[in-house]
């Protein structure tokens, strides 16, 4: 995750909603906060992508993921670290320089991201 006191270097295209569209809707936008539903089906690998802002985020939905960094490191690997989180768990999340994320579960997983714009 990317430390919020750096400056945020990485262009536009790779934001979550141009990146990424077929995984993110806009739910509600303003000036202060950023509202996505993030949906990534079983099998699904999410393109390259960026969350500039910290978020809160609510899982209403979930399964084995695997997130990778623009090098193709794992950073998180859910059947390695244990249970992926469970549904109705909201957790706070900082902003996330770029990344894939594969849905190696069997089950689609749905997240709502509250970002808090600064």
């Amino acid at each position: 995750m990317n430390d919020e006191t750096q400056p945020w270097n990485w262009p536009d295209d790779l934001d979550a909603l141009a990146a990424a569209p077929s995984n993110h809707r806009l739910v509600f936008e303003n000036a202060e906060v950023r509202i996505l539903d993030t949906c990534i089906g079983p099998g699904e690998t999410v393109p390259m992508h960026t969350h500039s802002w910290p978020a809160v985020i609510y899982v209403f939905t979930s399964d084995h993921l695997v997130r990778r960094d623009i090098d193709g490191e794992v950073l998180l690997d859910t059947r390695i670290t244990g249970e992926p989180p469970e549904p109705g768990v909201g957790m706070l999340v900082s902003p996330m320089p770029p990344h894939t994320v594969e849905n190696v579960g069997e089950s689609e997983v749905r997240i709502l991201n509250l970002e808090l714009k600064r």
